[in-house]
């Protein structure tokens, strides 16, 4: 099994930490992973994405020119990935930030509201919890159980209070996109 995870926003959304997530689950479950980080020189609002691969057996390569999920934070993320995900393919789209619909039907495709689920769960910065959450109920290379634990151990000491409500924006990201099956484009 490799799969690969492209994670796309502005500065600031948290883009690389929610990738810099999946890669310590990955290490913490024994698989293979890369994880390559690109951010703007602006330390908010430029663009920010990341690269994940997670396998079970070595990595050839971390490029990845299609890769098979990508999270959008942004329209801009969303113009620029939508063309080069794998046909088959997960893309997970903030729709607090996107106003359309991805355009292809030969991939799945959820909406989800990540910024008003974060703020009702009292901080906007969840956005990225929320839908990681939603990427891992349609593609579930770990459970949300095991996304939680490395979550527990990695974060800031500074952020420990926002624990739970991370956990809890992941697992309504989730419920969100399992209510959407059927929804493509």
């Amino acid at each position: 099994m490799q799969t690969e995870l492209t994670i796309s926003g502005f500065g600031g959304q948290g883009a690389l930490f929610a990738g810099t997530l999946l890669a310590f689950t990955g290490l913490e479950n024994g698989k293979h992973v890369t994880w390559i980080p690109s951010y703007g020189p602006e330390m908010r609002g430029g663009t920010a994405h990341c690269t994940v691969i997670v396998a079970d057996e070595e990595i050839g390569s971390p490029v990845v020119r299609h890769p098979a999920g990508v999270i959008v934070m942004n329209i801009p993320s969303l113009e620029r990935y939508e063309p080069l995900v794998k046909t088959g393919g997960v893309l997970i789209v903030n729709s607090s930030l996107v106003d359309r619909r991805p355009e292809r039907t030969d991939l799945v495709a959820r909406m989800i509201p990540a910024n008003e689920i974060a703020e009702q769960l009292g901080d906007k910065r969840m956005a990225n919890m929320v839908l990681l959450g939603g990427y891992l109920a349609v593609q579930p290379v770990f459970t949300l159980e095991q996304v939680g634990a490395s979550l527990e151990k990695h974060i800031p000491a500074h952020r420990r209070n926002l624990l739970g409500k991370n956990l809890e924006a992941m697992r309504r990201g989730a419920d969100l996109a399992v209510e959407a099956v059927g929804i493509v484009g």
